[in-house]
């Protein structure tokens, strides 16, 4: 066996078992959610023998992990909007315009990435409480929005650093204004981040537990992730339907890593870029 192969099959084994490590929980899961309550408790562990959909469709309906969803969808899709509108213009004026104090106003937004919500939650679910934004859709947009702008503004503010001030001084001696600059130049170009930055903010969205938990105590403004893990306590003894909510869950993350992953490793190293 030559070297070349050799060096192959070391890298491919555990590259397959890392795989395979990946991969288990998830057929579990989907073998679970096939099962019936009985068949779980005799033997959780063998592989069913049907594919039974009435524990998804009960999760969905019954259990109303279809209305949480779409509270998650609204949110989610509120607050990623907003972040990008809010990133892109932040990146293009601390990445291209020349005013006093842009460096120290980047650091500070660099600031809130060290910023854990667990710190802030407390004093922050106290001013949502007395601004009445609390089991409300913008109060929990507006939270996303604070905690996410941080790492929106990082990536843009690196990528827009990649494009030459020459355009943008050009742009300007045609006659644009800097709006015009920003709308006109500065976002058909940072399409590709964007779209990077975007798919990133929206997973970590869809995926958040603790900041819907606080801003959205009632059952039925619950996004979709608290809504799986009330099932946890809900249906203890019926584990085929908490494993068919855990699959709702997760199906958007997968569809989305599965068509976007070049879009997700970009956004990934697009704060590692600098122009």
């Amino acid at each position: 066996m030559s070297h070349a192969r050799l060096s192959r099959w070391l890298l491919a084994i555990p590259m397959s078992l890392l795989a395979l490590a990946t991969l288990y929980p998830l057929l579990f899961t989907v073998n679970v959610a096939m099962k019936t309550r009985r068949d779980y408790v005799l033997d959780r562990f063998s592989l069913t023998d049907a594919l039974r959909w009435e524990n998804i469709s009960t999760a969905w309906g019954s259990v109303g992990l279809g209305r949480y969803f779409a509270n998650s969808l609204v949110a989610v899709t509120s607050s990623v909007l907003l972040l990008l509108l809010l990133g892109s213009m932040a990146g293009f004026a601390l990445s291209q315009l020349r005013f006093r104090g842009s460096s120290a106003l980047f650091v500070a937004c660099l600031a809130g990435l060290f910023v854990p919500f667990q710190v802030i939650m407390v004093p922050l679910a106290r001013i949502m409480a007395d601004s009445r934004l609390i089991d409300t859709y913008p109060g929990l947009i507006l939270v996303y929005v604070a905690q996410f702008l941080p790492f929106t503004v990082f990536l843009m503010t690196s990528y827009y650093k990649t494009i030459p001030g020459e355009i943008v001084d050009a742009a300007r001696i045609d006659g644009n204004s800097v709006y015009g600059v920003y709308r006109r130049i500065m976002l058909p170009l940072g399409t590709p981040a964007l779209l990077s930055v975007g798919i990133l903010d929206a997973l970590f969205c869809w995926n958040d537990v603790l900041m819907s938990l606080v801003m959205m105590p009632s059952a039925d403004h619950r996004t979709l992730m608290v809504g799986v893990t009330a099932l946890k306590g809900q249906y203890a003894d019926d584990i085929p339907t908490f494993a068919s909510g855990v699959l709702i869950a997760a199906v958007p993350v997968l569809v989305a890593y599965l068509f976007l992953q070049r879009q997700i490793a970009d956004g990934v190293a697009a704060g590692a870029t600098k122009g």
